[in-house]
C-alpha cells in the first residue's frame, strides 16, 4: 500500500501512470480500485495501457472481470 500512497502523491505534483497505479491494486487483488485507476488511464490515454494490458501477469486477477474485456475493446487490442 505504501507503493501505491507514494505514485498517488506523485500524481499531485507531476506525472504518474494511471495505468502503473492501477497494476499495483491489480496485483493486491483489489478490483474495484484497479478499474478505477484503470478508467483513468483511458481517459487519459495513457500508453501503458496498450503495453501491459493483454500480457502483464498483474492483471491476470481482473482478467476474467467482465469491465476487463470492456477495457481491452475500447483501448481497441484484439479480443
Amino acid at each position: 500500500m505504501k507503493g501505491i500512497q507514494v505514485r498517488q502523491a506523485q500524481r499531485k505534483h507531476g506525472y504518474y501512470s494511471a495505468c502503473e497505479i492501477g497494476r499495483f491494486y491489480a496485483d493486491l487483488g483489489d478490483r474495484e480500485n484497479a478499474f478505477h485507476w484503470l478508467d483513468i488511464a483511458y481517459r487519459e490515454h495513457d500508453y501503458q495501457l496498450v503495453v501491459r494490458l493483454k500480457n502483464d501477469f498483474r492483471f491476470d486477477s481482473i482478467r476474467a472481470d467482465p469491465r476487463f474485456a470492456e477495457l481491452v475493446r475500447k483501448v481497441g487490442l484484439p479480443q
